[in-house]
């Protein structure tokens, strides 16, 4: 810069540097979350509490509600059918949560480290492909195939056992109360399984190639690799994978609705369908609305406890601050 031009810009600017004051910073980053803030509040804030407000009444959708306070949240530690829903939804965080996370780790380090070494990184990437494309499928096309291939009588699954010689092992896998709920487990492991996948994969991108390279030096096999790097390089991604496979697997209901409708005889009956029954067929709306807010604030808590997990686990990675 030359004298003149100096010169000049303390003319302009008086002789001082001015600096942007850090509240007024702060005052322009809040109209940018703005919308947001007002969005979420329309759509997620004032319908929950219009429904924790439904859930204090007894209301049948037409008429004036009557006030009943907490009755519907006493009724509900003693129904059976809601405790057994909830009981079914530990099923499904298993197929949808647990399952699927851990064989997404153990696939995602497979192609990532085996297949995309000794096959080329396209290969992975079609592979990984595949195993997303159940997570594309709108739920209830998947449902209604897999209703098919379930079917007690001409379903592909049960012709495939009558084929190769175990006609003996055909089952009504959607009609029988005690298979119901695991067929519609095994569903659920295969539309669920891309997710973790996908993410794990994004996960390995980041770990430095370099403690792989010294661990095959020491002789490291690919378990001891995949135990003692992978997954603490990837421990983030792993509780977003929990957190947000749990809240999916307690909300389940597309899967449940299109396959089964809860049945047989409740056998695969899970709170988000227990609700919609008591609100849309029993007219029941404010126990109705006691079964969501239940539900709601269980999963308000988990995703707190998830976001909690993450932020340990980022702030144990980076290390102590100086």
């Amino acid at each position: 810069m030359t004298a003149t031009t100096a010169a000049r810009a303390r003319r302009v600017t008086g002789g001082r540097h001015r600096a942007v004051h850090p509240r007024r910073a702060r005052d322009s980053y809040a109209l940018f979350l703005l919308p947001g803030a007002l969005a979420f509040l329309a759509v997620v804030v004032v319908p929950f509490l219009m429904n924790a407000g439904v859930s204090l009444t007894e209301w049948h959708g037409v008429g004036s509600p009557e006030w009943t306070g907490l009755a519907n949240y006493r009724a509900l530690l003693d129904d059976t059918e809601f405790r057994e829903s909830f009981r079914h939804s530990l099923f499904m965080v298993v197929a949808m949560a647990a399952l699927p996370t851990a064989l997404g780790l153990v696939l995602a380090a497979a192609l990532f480290d085996h297949v995309g070494k000794h096959f080329g990184s396209r290969t992975a990437a079609v592979l990984r492909a595949c195993f997303y494309l159940p997570q594309v499928l709108p739920v209830a096309v998947a449902g209604i195939v897999w209703s098919w291939i379930l079917a007690p009588d001409d379903g592909s699954l049960n012709e495939f056992l009558r084929v190769v010689g175990l006609g003996s092992w055909r089952q009504d896998w959607l009609g029988d109360p005690d298979l119901a709920l695991y067929s519609v487990m095994g569903v659920m492991v295969w539309v669920q399984l891309g997710f973790p996948l996908v993410v794990f994969m994004a996960g390995l991108e980041r770990v430095d190639p370099q403690l792989y390279e010294a661990a095959e030096l020491d002789g490291a096999g690919w378990w001891r690799r995949f135990v003692h790097i992978t997954l603490p390089q990837i421990r983030p991604e792993i509780y977003v994978v929990l957190t947000w496979c749990t809240i999916a697997a307690l909300k389940v209901f597309g899967a449940v609705y299109v396959l089964t409708k809860g049945g047989p005889g409740g056998a695969t009956n899970v709170p988000s369908y227990f609700s919609f029954t008591t609100f849309f067929e029993k007219t029941q709306v404010g126990y109705g609305a006691a079964v969501s807010t239940v539900l709601t604030v269980i999963i308000l808590a988990l995703s707190l406890v998830g976001l909690r997990l993450q932020t340990r686990a980022e702030d144990a990675e980076e290390g102590p601050r100086p």
